[in-house]
């Protein structure tokens, strides 16, 4: 705080002070109060409401461990997300380590061009080139089979490989940045003193890189997995019946069923699995909010 009143001073600190709380304020908290509120109340036509029925009760919160179909998919979506975040861990983090202590200087703005420019689509668009690509007669397939690695086209959509695979592009950006950034601190004579030691590639990025760039994987998995579960165009465009989201259902709940009292629950229950994932990750890399927030 004293360093944001030294640089802005205390009018322009305070007036930015004022935005965040009215963001915050008008944003955040109350539609989330507002969202609890309906979550705990039961789905009533209005001329019952504020009557003896409307009442208080944890019957929304109770539906999804009593319909098996919808607690499947629930448990579907943790797991898949957290796949999307392990496998989008796996393919950004040399590319952050690349650019961030191998690529020369003078090609680090081309090559982050090169990871931006196709992020300027829309995600629903950059999702529907993936639908293109992974159809029964796409791109892929007529490779597959002009190249004879496979007799006749595979059905890659409709499951959940081809949602899992849409996550990890449609999302790369959000764990690449986080990881490059930290990353980037690192001296990276560091990194030379290790190999002088005898260090063999593992080895220094299990003891030297890893653990300096704990904040940004803690970050990246954080906001792909959060992203990753709380996704509607991507399961809906890329996945099918088998491949259901849990963002599915509640939008099911909302604008199809039109109870919004169950579908507050259950976009609470999707919360509080995302605010838990995340307290997991801080206490998996030991790492707090000042760390994060760096």
């Amino acid at each position: 705080m004293s360093e944001v009143l030294r640089r802005y001073g205390p009018v322009l600190t305070g007036i930015i002070l004022l935005a965040v709380a009215v963001w915050m304020l008008l944003l955040v908290i109350l539609p989330q109060l507002l969202m609890i509120d309906f979550s705990f109340r039961p789905s009533l036509p209005p001329s019952k409401a504020g009557g003896p029925e409307d009442v208080y009760t944890v019957r929304n919160y109770a539906t999804l461990w009593t319909n098996q179909i919808h607690l499947t998919i629930f448990l579907k979506t943790i797991w898949a997300s957290a796949l999307v975040t392990l496998t989008t861990l796996v393919v950004c983090y040399p590319v952050a380590y690349y650019l961030a202590q191998v690529a020369p200087r003078h090609r680090l703005p081309v090559l982050m061009l090169m990871l931006v420019i196709p992020f300027w689509i829309n995600e629903l668009l950059r999702t529907f080139a993936w639908y293109i690509i992974l159809a029964y007669n796409g791109v892929l397939n007529t490779v597959l089979v002009g190249l004879g690695l496979i007799d006749a086209p595979q059905r890659l959509l409709g499951g959940d490989g081809g949602v899992i695979v849409g996550m990890v592009y449609v999302y790369i950006l959000f764990m690449v940045f986080p990881i490059y950034n930290a990353m980037e601190s690192l001296d990276r004579n560091q990194i030379e003193a290790a190999r002088d030691l005898g260090a063999g590639t593992l080895r220094i990025h299990r003891r030297v890189v890893a653990p300096h760039a704990k904040p940004g994987i803690a970050v990246g998995c954080i906001m792909t997995f959060m992203l990753a579960a709380g996704s509607y165009a991507v399961p809906s465009l890329l996945g099918g019946p088998q491949s259901r989201w849990f963002t599915e259902v509640i939008y099911n709940w909302f604008f199809e069923g039109g109870n919004w009292n169950q579908g507050a629950a259950y976009a609470f229950i999707l919360l509080v699995l995302c605010i838990g994932f995340i307290l997991l990750m801080m206490r998996l890399f030991r790492v707090g909010l000042a760390d994060i927030a760096k």
